[in-house]
This record gives structure tokens, sequence and C-alpha cells, in this order.
């Protein structure tokens, strides 16, 4: 008897109309759960984001640094970075913080808060769609349980750049295909289009797809109409979006190519892309930027790969009648993204990462599929216990079931896995902010990746901003960085005041170990830079670099490891 009544709440479908109100109240009761933890999960993410006016999204810097330029039109004069980071950011990913500021909402505020309403969105898409393809309220909630886990192991939702909302957007381009709602379609693929344009080509794929069918081992053409209509509406829209976004970020192409970009340490190990790889399985399997299953976790996600298995052998799991034709999607998805992927590496680096066209896709799929065979295979051992009479069998599957989903990210050291960073030295952001706006700081220290961001002030170069995608951007930073470093660990008084004439700098930000040789040495940043970063060492054995000389006399901030110098002063100084 107990069996039974576990069997009817667990895993019973949604299908029996007599049930109506009590199937309403099973439904709400799961998919309430299935927020209840999305909004639990977020929150304990957001504790540490609140915390501080100062802690900020570690990839927000380079996306939301220039959109203090919605506030004050006068920020950033002139500003190579902020320029090209405005340029590659999607028309509607700007659109929203362009209304924000509009708004007057703090937009480092607004990062940190939003993920809640990606998150709820999120959750319930995912718990529809499963519904669609096995109407059991508990699968809803197990994908939903399982995806927002590996959101939250990853980046994927508090990184306050426009890939946060893959999932949101996807998931709802899921159900509306599954629904077959033309309109509903149309309108999230236009959404995708502005937001994360790489995955409507995605999208694109799974429309294409629909206009064939497989049938007793045959493919044939769609006699319905309108997937014609819908897949030429798609292309349209997407013409019509993308192309304004590709003409937007074009001033800085084109992309590096993959024979250039192998000569470059920035993409080997160390480097700030870490792309290439000597192991050949690391670099298609697991990569992060060039490999298929890419952080892929937690590893209940992988029963998802018995779902096609489960699927072949109806007979031993009877609730496989209940799965719907609408589960052919999940293999048109992963279809489509492999495609993309394949494409992505073969055209590199056109279509950005070859990896983004996998990981995100790849992880909805999982969790979707996850949920569906972990459902079917506990119906078969209630199906087996009811014959076998083993009660206590099936009660400890369910609790065991129940405590290695509900009770995993207690076992992880971290969880959720944020990418937030604290800004470390308020003060100078502050001194900086009083500044006109059009100062310039040159720096070598990481400590100026955090300041357009919270001083709105800019910057000659920075590590977070060192990214060698486009070559007319790469080509000026990497030339800025080669004469930074020259300029820092030069013997020459008159290099330096060349190199502070030729980028108009204003202050210098030095990191009082700038001048020890393990400085250089050990910093994997400044060793992409060479000759530069050896000729730095060389002359750090020979003397004094002479700024090394100048801190004392220009410093106008200090803390135990920072000084900021200013030009003006270095610019009077006679000796050689």
């Amino acid at each position: 008897m107990l069996i039974r009544q576990l069997q009817k709440v667990l895993t019973t479908p949604i299908i029996q109309k007599s049930r109506r109100n009590q199937s309403r109240l099973t439904v709400i009761f799961w998919y309430s759960l299935s927020l209840t933890f999305a909004v639990g999960y977020i929150i304990m993410g957001l504790r540490q984001a609140l915390s501080s006016k100062y802690i900020v999204s570690d990839d927000a810097r380079e996306y939301i640094s220039w959109i203090y330029r919605y506030f004050n039109p006068d920020l950033f004069p002139g500003d190579l970075i902020a320029d090209y980071f405005q340029s590659v950011t999607p028309i509607g990913y700007g659109i929203i913080y362009k209304i924000i500021a509009a708004l007057d909402i703090d937009p480092i505020l607004f990062s940190k808060v939003f993920p809640i309403v990606l998150g709820l969105i999120t959750t319930s898409y995912c718990f529809v769609v499963c519904m669609q393809i096995l109407p059991v309220p508990m699968v809803g909630f197990i994908a939903s349980l399982l995806l927002n886990q590996s959101l939250c192991i990853h980046d994927d939702l508090f990184s306050a750049t426009p890939r946060d909302f893959i999932y949101p957007l996807f998931l709802a381009f899921l159900y509306y295909s599954i629904r077959s709602s033309e309109f509903g379609i149309l309108i999230v693929f236009a959404l995708q289009c502005l937001m994360y344009p790489i995955i409507a080509f995605v999208d694109l794929l799974i429309l294409f797809l629909r206009l064939f069918h497989w049938q007793n081992r045959q493919i044939t053409i769609s006699d319905n109409r309108k997937d014609f209509i819908l897949f030429v509406a798609a292309i349209m829209i997407a013409g019509i979006l993308i192309l304004p976004y590709t003409i937007q970020s074009s001033q800085f192409g084109p992309t590096i190519t993959a024979a250039v970009a192998r000569t470059m340490p920035d993409y080997w190990h160390g480097g700030r892309v870490s792309y290439f790889s000597h192991n050949i399985v690391s670099y298609w399997f697991d990569g992060r930027d060039s490999g298929f299953f890419a952080l892929i976790a937690p590893p209940q996600l992988l029963f998802g790969l018995l779902l096609p298995i489960i699927l072949k052998f109806q007979s031993h799991f009877l609730l496989t009648k209940q799965v719907k034709d609408e589960v052919k999607l999940l293999l048109q998805v992963v279809i489509a993204s492999l495609i993309m992927f394949f494409t992505a590496h073969a055209l590199a680096f056109k279509l950005h990462w070859p990896s983004r066209y996998t990981h995100h896709t790849f992880k909805m799929v999982l969790a979707l599929a996850a949920a569906i065979s972990i459902t079917l295979i506990l119906d078969a051992i209630f199906q087996w216990s009811r014959q076998n009479g083993r009660q206590i069998l099936i009660l400890g599957t369910i609790i065991i079931l129940g405590a290695g989903l509900v009770l995993y990210p207690s076992s992880l050291k971290v969880f959720p896995k944020t990418p937030y960073l604290e800004g470390q030295v308020p003060t100078l952001y502050n001194f900086l902010q009083k500044q006109p706006q059009n100062i310039v700081i040159a720096s070598t220290s990481e400590e100026a990746d955090n300041i357009p961001i919270f001083a709105q002030r800019t910057i000659l170069v920075g590590k977070e901003y060192a990214l060698p995608i486009h070559t007319k951007y790469y080509a000026q930073f990497r030339k800025r960085m080669i004469d930074l470093i020259n300029a820092q660990y030069t013997e020459d008084i008159n290099q330096i005041k060349d190199f502070i004439q030729k980028y108009h700098v204003t202050f210098w930000l030095l990191e009082r170990s700038a001048f020890l040789p393990e400085y250089i040495t050990k910093n994997t940043w400044l060793q992409q830079y060479q000759p530069a970063a050896q000729q730095a060492n060389a002359n750090l054995q020979k003397a004094v670099p002479v700024l090394a000389t100048l801190i004392n006399s220009c410093a106008v901030f200090e803390t135990d490891n920072l000084v900021l110098l200013k030009t003006e002063c270095i610019k009077v100084v006679t000796k050689t």
C-alpha cells in the first residue's frame, strides 16, 4: 500500500481529467519546491555580492564599466578599452542597461540583483519543458534542481554578462517549439539575437532540422508549410538583428586566425585565453574554450546519457509510454550544437569559442534528460518492488536518491561558486573619482582592472581587458603593454617622458614589489609580452630603474602595496 502511494505521488503522470484539482495541487507543489531551491541558491550567492559596494562579478568589469557612459557621456573619452567592449557588447544587453541608466539605478547593484529574475525564469521554463515531455511534476523539479545546481557550480548565472540570458531564453525557445507556437518562437529567437547572438545559430539549425523527419529509416521533408515559413522568418530576423551587431564590432576586426593564435602565448596554458593544449583529449573534450563537453557538472547530469538506452527497453520501463514524441527535440539540440561546435572550430575564431555552442545547451539537455531517466528508473523500481514485496529496498532507494540530489551541494567546498571579487583599495577609487574625467592611469598591477568600474576612470591597459580576439584592438593593446613595460623598467628618463606624452598618461600606479625580479619572472601575464619582459628582467639585474627612484618624490597616494605617481612630477625630472 505504501509503495502504491509513493508511486502515485512521485511518478504518476498528470493525465486523468477526473483528478484535475488534485493534479493541479501536485503541480503547484513541485513547481513551488523548484522555485524555492532556485531562490535559495541565488540568495546564497548574493549574500557575498551585497556585502559591499566594491564587490562585482569578475567578467562584469568588461561589460559594465563602459555603461557608465550612459550616466555621463563625458566618461572614458577616447578610451580604447571602453570603446572596444562597448562594440562587442550585444545590442540587447546594452539596451537593458541604457534603461537602467534612465531609471538612475546603479548598474553594479542591478547586475547583482537581476540573477534572481533570470533564475526564476530559467527554473519556470525548465519545469514546464519537462512537463511537456513527460507529464510527471517530480521530473520538472529534478530537472530544475540539477540545472540550478549546475549554474551555481559555475558562473553561469552570476556573471552579469550576456551569457546569463542564454538559459532562460533557450529554455523558452524549447518550450515554444514543443508547443508549436510560431509567435513565441520568433519572439524568443529575436531576444536571443539581441542578447547572445551565437546561440541564435543553434536555434536556426534546430528550426532547419524540424523541416525533416526520420521515418522508416528514411529522411523525409516536412509537408507542414508553416515550418518553412518559420525557418525563413527566423533567418530574416537574424539578418536584421545580428547584422548591426556584426558591423558594430567589425571596427576592431578582423578576428585573429588559428594559425596566428598558435604562435601566441596568450592562447596556451597560463595565457589570457588558454585555448590550445598539447593534450589532444583535453583540447577536444573538456577544454574550457575548445572542448565540446567543457564544464559539465554536477555528475548527476550524466544520468541523462542513459535516456536513449532506457527508451529502447520500454518493456522494462513502463513509464516510457508516457514520454511524448517531443523528446526528440533534445536530440535536435545536441545535433545542432555539435554542428555549430565543429563549424566554430573550422572557422576559428570568427564564431567565438567553440565550447560556447555546447557548454550551455548540453547542460540544459542533460538536466532534462537526467530528470526523465531518474524518474523512469524510479518508476521501474516501484513496479519491481510491488511484484516482489521489497518495500525496504524502494524506501532506501528513495531516501538515497533524494538525499543525493538535494544534499549534493553540501559536499562541495564552495557552493554556490560565484565569480565575485572585491576591490581592495576603496580609498584609491575615491581619490581617482575626484580627479578630472579625462585622466589616464598606466599600471601593470592587477588592481588597475578595478579602476574603470569602481572609479570610472580610464586605464591604459589591464589584464582583464587583454582579450586577443580582434586584431585591430589587440595590436593596439599589445603595443601599449610593451611600451609600458619598457618604460617602467628603463634607466632612461627620456624614454619615460616620451611614453607619458605618447599616451597622455596622468598617473602611474605601481606595486611596491614591481621592481623585484620575481615580479616579472613569476607573472604569467607579463611573460606574454616578449621580448619586453625579458629585457625588463635584464634591466633589473643591472641597475635600479628610474621610476623606482621617483616613488618618494612623485607619490600622491599610497597604501601598503600600492603607490600612485603623478606624471607631471616625473616630466620635470632632469636626471638621466
